[in-house]
């Protein structure tokens, strides 16, 4: 039996998810309070019908932020099995529901396109997807969840809301303010100079890129992510203002280290999941209760391994099951210690080729 999966808001993200979802063989039911958006994906093939979210074994929900908890709340009483969402601001969500089988999440991926036209079914490959569960999040969705986010080509990392809301300030949202701001500063004298956005060479239009983007979404994620927001816009005050001194004081060697320092740091971003990779099973031994899947998977993201695939194995006998990962070899014993330390009894084997 073909699953069913459902996508409410379809934009850039929905729009790509529906896609996504297809080229793995779902049937994808699509909503959205615009019309015009529904035929569009109807027509480019994102969705297979428009309708209720009833028997969904999973729903991605793809609105605006301000919108996104009732959203869940009505695919939970149309019938939905497990709901997602995509939106990038999560404290502010998991305090509007408290519905265990919803597990919020946050895929690091996007496009200066605007809209579904802009979608694309490889959108999210290689990309990051966040999850941040709750306590007390109901497994059989956490696994539903993590594993259709797999299936659409992401890295799954887990973390708890308040500690995304902190990550992303400083990777996605200031730099999305700061890319507007330089923007506008060369916009208003490219009025007195009209050649200067002509001399925009590739680094000032790599920095700005993303300042393209639609910019209907950012007030909303602006403010209910104000406390991060203004906290690194201090930070990257202050450090600009160090700068500043450095300058006036024409301390060379001291800028050049604080921008070697940046230039070191830059390099070493990750680039994605290589695709030949020696893998490892390890298996853990747990409680069958909720918030299991969740504190392992937060805990090897802690510990910056690499989660590939997983499930659950039930016990028919008690309150008992063994929680099965594949993750990279090289990287086991490091998982191996940290659940030992955390008294877990765990076992390891390589995965064979």
């Amino acid at each position: 039996m073909q699953k069913k999966a459902g996508v409410i808001g379809l934009g850039l993200i929905g729009g790509s998810i529906g896609l996504a979802l297809r080229e793995e063989g779902w049937e994808v039911i699509g909503s959205d309070n615009d019309p015009s958006r529904v035929h569009e994906a109807l027509d480019m093939g994102a969705i297979n019908d428009e309708g209720s979210m009833k028997d969904c074994e999973i729903v991605f929900v793809a609105t605006p932020v301000a919108s996104i908890a009732d959203s869940v709340h009505r695919a939970f009483q149309e019938g939905a099995k497990s709901v997602t969402d995509v939106g990038s601001v999560k404290g502010s969500i998991v305090k509007q529901v408290e519905d265990t089988r919803f597990i919020p999440g946050h895929p690091m991926a996007g496009s200066e396109q605007e809209g579904i036209r802009g979608a694309r079914a490889d959108l999210f490959r290689g990309a990051a997807w966040v999850l941040t569960p709750k306590d007390g999040s109901d497994d059989s969705c956490f696994e539903i969840v993590q594993s259709a986010v797999i299936s659409l080509g992401a890295d799954v990392v887990v973390t708890d809301p308040d500690s995304h809301d902190e990550l992303v300030a400083i990777v996605s949202h200031v730099p999305h303010l700061a890319a507007g701001s330089l923007m506008r500063i060369a916009n208003t004298h490219s009025q007195e100079h009209r050649s200067l956005l002509r001399l925009a060479a590739g680094g000032f239009r790599d920095m700005t890129r993303i300042a393209g983007g639609n910019p209907n979404i950012w007030p909303d994620i602006c403010i209910d992510n104000a406390e991060a927001i203004l906290s690194v816009i201090d930070e990257v005050i202050s450090s600009l203002a160090e700068t500043k001194t450095l300058i006036t004081e024409e301390n060379k060697s001291a800028l050049l280290g604080r921008l070697e320092e940046a230039r070191t740091a830059r390099i070493n971003l990750p680039t994605g999941v290589p695709k030949d990779i020696d893998l490892a099973i390890v298996r853990v031994p747990v409680l069958d209760q909720p918030g299991e899947l969740a504190s392992l998977t937060r805990l090897a993201t802690d510990i910056d391994v690499n989660i590939y695939d997983i499930e659950i194995a039930h016990s028919s006998e008690g309150q008992k099951g063994v929680v099965i990962m594949v993750v990279p070899l090289e990287k086991s014993e490091r998982l191996m210690g940290g659940l030992m330390a955390n008294g877990y009894r765990p076992s390891v084997r390589a995965m064979d080729s």
